[in-house]
């Protein structure tokens, strides 16, 4: 893999509006470093983008008896995803996939198909974790998202690896290269996401990828 980071510091835009962006942690630990990578997201939002977060471990497991009539917090989440302009995605890679709290969320969101809240939206996914940087843990994520009709970011990529050399150990981003290539993928998204509402709003735009490597692979 090649260290590389991105820059979108020019380019980017909001389309003159504010785009809300709806951050989740495929991690419940205290001082997870995926915590940290969305929290530097949080950091280094350019203007007119919010980035607000919600914690995923609220969630029961999900259960198809429950579709017609879902806890409240489940209701709650819905509404959030609803209500985002698109999704920011940091999450560790467990066992050549994604944790089992977030694949949890994603099922509840995706029910029932035809009224979930993450079709059509735009996503981005980025992670921190071992000698792989979460690269195949993404990649099932990938997989997972087509499956919801979600509008997953083909690229840049942010895949953070050897993670516990770039964070704190009260998980906080400590590197500035990783720092940088937050900072580009949340800048990449805003794009993405204009393109996708012009495309659903039958304004279709041609999509110009920023200039940027295919991966963002942090070592």
């Amino acid at each position: 893999m090649t260290n590389v980071t991105a820059n979108y510091s020019d380019g980017y835009s909001t389309d003159g509006k504010t785009i809300k962006i709806l951050g989740i942690v495929g991690s419940i630990r205290a001082n997870s470093n995926n915590k940290g990578l969305l929290r530097a997201a949080h950091e280094e939002a350019p203007e007119g983008v919010i980035i607000e977060t919600f914690d995923v471990g609220q969630l029961p497991l999900y259960n198809q008896d429950l579709d017609a009539n879902p806890p409240a917090i489940v209701v709650e989440w819905k509404r959030r995803v609803r209500e985002a302009d698109a999704l920011l995605i940091a999450s560790p890679e467990y066992n050549y996939s994604v944790s089992g709290v977030l694949k949890n969320a994603l099922e509840w969101a995706s029910r029932p198909p035809k009224e979930s809240p993450l079709r059509e939206k735009p996503v981005a996914i980025m992670g921190a974790g071992g000698v792989t940087g979460t690269a195949r843990g993404q990649a099932h994520l990938r997989q997972i998202l087509f499956g919801t009709r979600s509008r997953t970011m083909f690229e840049p990529e942010l895949m953070v690896a050897r993670s516990w050399e770039k964070f704190d150990a009260e998980g906080n981003l400590t590197d500035q290269s990783t720092r940088e290539g937050v900072r580009g993928l949340v800048q990449a998204l805003v794009e993405w996401t204009n393109q996708v509402n012009h495309e659903l709003h039958d304004e279709a735009l041609p999509y110009v990828v920023p200039q940027a490597p295919e991966a963002v692979v942090v070592h």
